[in-house]
């Protein structure tokens, strides 16, 4: 008998689900995703997709690119594409979802927080604070100058608690803010779309994916990624539990000494506050692989700003926070 493929080795109790059984999970996520795309574009007049270019964004691209065809098909994605750059972005992830805006004919805004940061809307407590915590102004400021009345993002509900108390559809209120008492329920896959002046929902087309779901489908479509989620060697430093990548943004501290490892980004966001993880994966299977294996979630490995208090990414969607 031939030893099973590691696309085989799916599940993480088994650690073997048949090919067909992993495609039709795939299946049944990827319909999900593409009638919740196409429900946003039916029921709201000016939505659009948030699109970091990150692996969980390039994934909902990749269902709208099935959902609505490609300048090759004759398609085009009815939303624009927004990105809120901090301005600490790491260079491959902004050269790659530049690149992959054009390859599909998309419009792509990108509001930056130094912008708001020049207008007073935002000000920092010291020059070394993470612009980090100050997207959701610079956000917030581009659904007004827009009027965006639905967003799409590419938040899933298996990477964090608060996460987790997530509708598909996620109400905000007139200030931009989530509360959990106004969420409506969603039985059935029916969805209350309806809004008041000045309010505008958050939609989470990935919400029932998880991270081990989302690798398999990169691998399964063959989906490119910018070069950071795979084994690379970086100088970095061990704080608190995490590998700290030395850049100019975050250089050593006195007495710190850098180390050159094998790592990869399970996650990749403003360089302040986005870790790597140690691993040799170089392919998509590898990291499935890799994925089985772990016992911390993909923020808590990797998001030094989710690190401050168990409520710190509640306490950032109720301030207006993706």
């Amino acid at each position: 008998m031939n030893a099973p493929t590691s696309l085989e080795l799916l599940h993480p109790m088994t650690h073997h689900r048949p090919d067909h059984l992993s495609n039709a999970h795939l299946d049944a996520l990827e319909e999900e995703t593409i009638f919740i795309l196409r429900e946003v574009a039916a029921a709201f007049e000016r939505p659009t997709l948030l699109f970091s270019g990150g692996k969980d964004s390039l994934v909902m691209l990749k269902c709208a690119e099935k959902a609505f065809g490609t300048p090759a098909t004759g398609g085009k994605i009815p939303y624009p594409l927004l990105m809120i750059d901090t301005g600490h972005n790491f260079h491959e992830v902004t050269d790659f979802r530049d690149a992959r805006a054009a390859e599909l004919g998309a419009d792509l805004i990108v509001r930056s927080v130094e912008d708001s940061m020049a207008r007073g809307t935002v000000r920092l407590a010291h020059p070394g604070e993470s612009r980090n915590v100050h997207q959701s102004v610079t956000l917030l400021e581009a659904i007004e100058e827009f009027r965006f009345d639905a967003l799409i993002g590419g938040a899933r509900r298996d990477e964090e608690k608060a996460r987790a108390k997530e509708r598909i559809f996620s109400h905000r209120d007139s200030f931009g803010q989530w509360q959990p008492k106004d969420q409506r329920p969603e039985l059935w896959t029916l969805f209350n779309t309806k809004l008041q002046p000045g309010e505008h929902f958050r939609v989470f087309p990935i919400s029932n994916w998880t991270e081990l779901d989302v690798w398999q489908y990169i691998a399964r479509e063959a989906i490119a990624l910018p070069s950071l989620y795979y084994t690379h060697q970086r100088e970095v430093v061990e704080r608190k539990g995490l590998l700290v990548p030395v850049t100019e943004l975050t250089p050593l501290k006195p007495g710190e000494v850098a180390e050159l490892r094998d790592v990869r980004f399970r996650t990749v966001g403003d360089i302040t506050c986005t870790c790597p993880v140690e691993s040799l994966a170089a392919t998509p299977e590898q990291i499935v692989l890799e994925t089985l294996a772990a016992d911390v979630s993909e923020r808590g490995a990797t998001r030094m700003d989710d690190k401050t208090s168990e409520a710190s990414m509640e306490k950032r969607k109720k301030d207006g926070y993706f």
